[in-house]
């Protein structure tokens, strides 16, 4: 047990004690250096030290995966518009009026989160994009980098490339496609909350508008109202199809992922399975370690709506810079997720897995979620980071749960929840203050982090519930 105890208090004094030279607060380091401690303490030989980072890696092969090529697929749909045309779409759907612009602004995020797999690379691609529109409604700076983190967060969590999720169920070892479908409602449903929620920051505002403008009356607003409904509905088809007119195009690749997509977690229909040819290429990189991250469906699916986008113009004409961008936006999250990696690694040989396995065996297995629970929150909010958290918490408590009846699935899709919400949770949610230094320099003003993450805490602490329930349930 000494060696669980010391290579987590040496990973907690890197990662917390910013005042320690040169590694304090730098959440690599801190990861390297718990592993080197479950190392040396339970005597490794050297050898151990190179088939460790070998597994870690190739646990975690299929998510770092999904964040390199998911970051540059994101790039090239930057590149050729679909971002902007997705935008533009959905504020000519949800029509000009301040909450239909959150609800776009909220479902674009979503979906760049979704794309990038990563909630800050989300908030900074999208959150140019919207922030001064917000601010034109009168919308609070707060407020506005309590949508912006939202809606990346949301994103990041949502699938197809979902490291919360994927990362989840590698480290439980399931089946990522039930998890998966489970995401996509969860998730859904974060969204509406969202949306609704952040409806309060305009709602007295709007209606004053309405009647200031003659809109509204005593007597007849629910008329005029009904009017200015169907005289804007009218508006907006002529406007939905000179947009797909114009700009069906840039959303092809993205078409093509959705499509290859829910084809797999849909119906269970794997085209690369089927192709000749492409089907035993596939079955031969799933038998080699680590390699077989690039034979995950959904890698493969970023990967060929990757080379349709190269089929345009925008990327075609400088594809070393865009494959550059792509991985220079991954470059922090990759290095976690090995320096994870490496963490797991050392875990699983040094037999620290084991060890709290076995003294855990007979704890009752709500007992074991709602510590699991509380330590997903506890990590997610002081390291700022979902994988982080997982990868500390989950090899430990999954197991156990698994001991305890809990099913699988249920144990990825809870611990994936609860890690995601937890890094907004106040005081030191990472991408709060990210997002925060966006708006402020936006908009020239200073914004205050705490304040956005408790305006956030509603839809932080739903997550965090429904993974309990998930948890307990399961």
């Amino acid at each position: 047990m000494i060696v669980v105890i010391a290579s987590l208090a040496v990973l907690f004094a890197i990662a917390l004690i910013k005042k320690i030279p040169v590694i304090g607060g730098n959440i690599q380091v801190a990861l390297v250096g718990g592993g080197l401690a479950a190392a040396l303490l339970s005597g490794m030989a050297p050898i151990d030290y190179v088939t460790g980072t070998v597994d870690g890696i190739d646990k975690l092969a299929w998510v770092i995966a999904l964040s390199i090529f998911g970051s540059i697929y994101a790039e090239t749909q930057v590149r050729i518009g679909a971002m902007s045309t997705t935008m533009r779409f959905l504020q000519i759907l949800f029509g000009k009026s301040p909450r239909g612009l959150i609800a776009a602004t909220f479902v674009t995020l979503t979906l760049a989160g979704s794309l990038l797999g990563d909630a800050i690379a989300a908030a900074t691609v999208i959150g140019f994009l919207v922030i001064h529109a917000l601010a034109e409604m009168k919308i609070k700076p707060a407020q506005i980098g309590m949508i912006i983190l939202l809606g990346a967060s949301l994103g990041s969590l949502m699938p197809p490339i979902s490291q919360a999720v994927y990362l989840s169920a590698s480290l439980v070892g399931t089946d990522p496609d039930p998890v998966t479908l489970w995401s996509y409602l969860t998730v859904t449903i974060g969204v509406v909350l969202a949306i609704l929620e952040s409806f309060r920051f305009v709602r007295r505002r709007r209606l004053e508008k309405l009647e200031a403008s003659g809109d509204l009356s005593a007597s007849g607003g629910d008329a005029a109202l009904a009017t200015m409904v169907e005289k804007d509905e009218g508006t907006r088809l002529v406007q939905l199809g000179r947009l797909t007119r114009e700009r069906w195009k840039s959303i092809l690749p993205l078409a093509v992922l959705i499509v290859i997509v829910l084809l797999k977690t849909g119906t269970g229909y794997d085209i690369f399975a089927e192709i000749p040819g492409v089907r035993d290429v596939t079955a031969w990189m799933n038998s080699v370690p680590i390699l077989n991250g690039l034979a995950f469906p959904v890698v493969l699916a970023i990967i060929v709506a990757t080379i349709v986008a190269f089929g345009f113009t925008e990327v075609r004409k400088a594809p070393l810079e865009t494959i550059g961008t792509g991985l220079k936006n991954v470059r922090q999250t990759v290095g976690i997720q090995l320096c994870a990696a490496f963490l797991i690694g050392c875990f699983y040989a040094s037999g620290a897995v084991d060890t709290v396995s076995e003294m855990a065996a007979h704890v009752s297995g709500s007992g074991v979620a709602v510590i699991s629970t509380v330590a997903l929150m506890i990590l997610g909010m002081l390291v700022g980071s979902q994988t982080a958290a997982q990868t500390i918490v989950v090899p430990f408590a999954s197991p156990i749960l698994e001991n305890a009846g809990v099913d699988p699935s249920s144990i990825a899709v809870g611990m994936s929840h609860i890690a995601a919400a937890a890094q907004n949770l106040p005081p030191v949610g990472l991408t709060a203050f990210v997002v925060c230094g966006i708006v402020g320099a936006t908009l020239k003003t200073k914004v205050d982090p705490v304040k956005v993450m408790v305006l956030a805490l509603p839809n932080s602490m739903y997550f965090i519930i429904l993974g309990l329930v998930f948890l307990l349930l399961g």
